[in-house]
């Protein structure tokens, strides 16, 4: 369990905050490139870590990433006019290039001079993978890109989804490094994979693993240890990237699954989905299993939302929960938002939980992310930041021989999970 000061410390990612001072010095995936549209296309409201932003494409297809309000009256730029390489305000005509300075005063005579003095708050932006990442750090802190493969996919090899949350970003977060639910929330009610599903059948035979944390200089290596026979143990070995970013366990040759989470405030989150295949392009059959709405959820055409969500119970089945699945929850996605969006509301109490050797992850975890925080705080910046090669790394799903020992299994591990 957490204190209540730590627990504070780790949910409130707003301006000014710790926990969204630490994110702030990161790339931050902030909405998908197709909510955007091209060169002059209409804004787009974008709410993260806190802030009312507003996004566009000039005139020229340079991405620019505003405060959503003018600094002149506070008027909303969301119903700004996007033309001839800047928004204006439709108010009072002031008009701001993406870098947030202003290239039009019409409204007051001393506007030609004026205007030079006169700026608003904008983020540097720009599109990898088909997300749009935002760096809403220092200036003079701005770090290079990650270097992660599924950051980097082109459209052929990717396929990616945006959702919305109810709930902390870090009960969320949780939630995709814990092995040990995968046996039991996300299986069948006979103990084998759900229909869909990626997970290795051996997963759903030893329901208690074994943890094994190594910190690397990217965030996190979280190895989850199951008897697999006599002989050998399963690893399944998930790869936390600083501070967005988990890498599911899967084996090898299959798409690689990345949950990346973004605090939209403190109760409410986004989910960016994102399946990527670093060596050959996806699949016609691989597409289509996303359609089924299992490994993929199904998104209400043109929202965020899903369509199974809190408001309707998540569409659970309780006859299939009898007789099929152990949730009666179709898709893997809902199956974990019934838990992470509704432990007690939609920020957890840590203080209270009990806590076993089977949460040894996300003990790590947290530990990890109130260290970066404190010793961000005492004036070290994170070192993950200014690393981008070292996020070259998979998960993977495997077995060694159980004659192995740990250390020098956690190097294979390593080794087999690095590019």
């Amino acid at each position: 369990m957490l204190s209540k000061a730590d627990n504070e410390l780790l949910i409130h990612t707003g301006p000014g905050t710790p926990m969204g001072d630490l994110y702030r010095r990161f790339w931050a995936p902030v909405m998908l490139a197709d909510e955007l549209g091209g060169p002059d296309s209409a804004p787009v409201r974008v709410n993260v870590l806190g802030e009312n932003l507003v996004a566009f494409r000039d005139s020229n297809g340079k991405l620019g990433l505003l405060d959503a309000y003018c600094p002149h009256r506070r008027a909303n730029l969301f119903w700004g006019r996007n033309e001839e390489a800047g928004l204006r305000c439709v108010y009072h005509g002031w008009k701001f290039d993406v870098n947030g300075a202003c290239t039009d005063l019409p409204n007051c005579p001393e506007g030609p001079t004026l205007k030079n003095k006169v700026k608003t708050t904008a983020y540097p932006a720009l599109e990898r993978g088909g997300i749009i990442w935002a760096y809403m750090g220092p200036a003079d802190k701005i770090p290079p890109f990650p270097d992660a493969e599924v950051f980097h996919a082109p459209a052929t090899h990717r396929h990616v989804i945006k959702v919305k949350l109810r709930g902390n970003f870090a009960q969320m977060q949780e939630g995709d490094i814990d092995s040990s639910h995968v046996s039991f929330l996300h299986s069948s009610i006979d103990g084998s994979a759900l229909p869909g599903s990626r997970a290795n059948a051996n997963t759903f035979v030893d329901k208690s693993p074994r943890w094994f944390t190594i910190d690397t200089d990217y965030g996190m290596m979280l190895s989850a240890q199951r008897n697999a026979g006599p002989d050998t143990f399963q690893w399944r070995v998930n790869q936390f990237l600083m501070p967005f970013c988990t890498l599911i366990a899967a084996q090898p040759g299959v798409p690689i699954l990345a949950q990346l989470r973004c605090p939209i405030d403190d109760e409410h989150s986004f989910l960016f989905r994102v399946i990527a295949s670093p060596d050959r392009p996806i699949t016609a059959e691989e597409r289509a299993s996303y359609a089924a709405g299992v490994f993929v959820p199904e998104v209400i055409p043109g929202t965020d939302r899903m369509r199974e969500n809190m408001a309707n119970d998540y569409l659970i089945d309780r006859e299939a929960q009898k007789s099929r699945t152990f949730t009666g929850i179709k898709s893997i996605v809902a199956q974990d938002l019934a838990i992470s969006e509704d432990q007690r509301g939609p920020i957890a109490n840590r203080s209270d939980e009990m806590l076993t050797s089977s949460d040894r992850a996300i003990i790590a975890l947290r530990k990890r992310l109130l260290t970066s925080v404190r010793n961000l705080m005492a004036g070290t910046e994170p070192p993950e930041a200014g690393n981008p090669k070292a996020y070259r790394v998979r998960p993977g799903d495997f077995m060694l021989p159980r004659d192995v020992p740990v250390a020098d299994g956690a190097k294979d591990i390593l080794l087999i999970g690095s590019r």
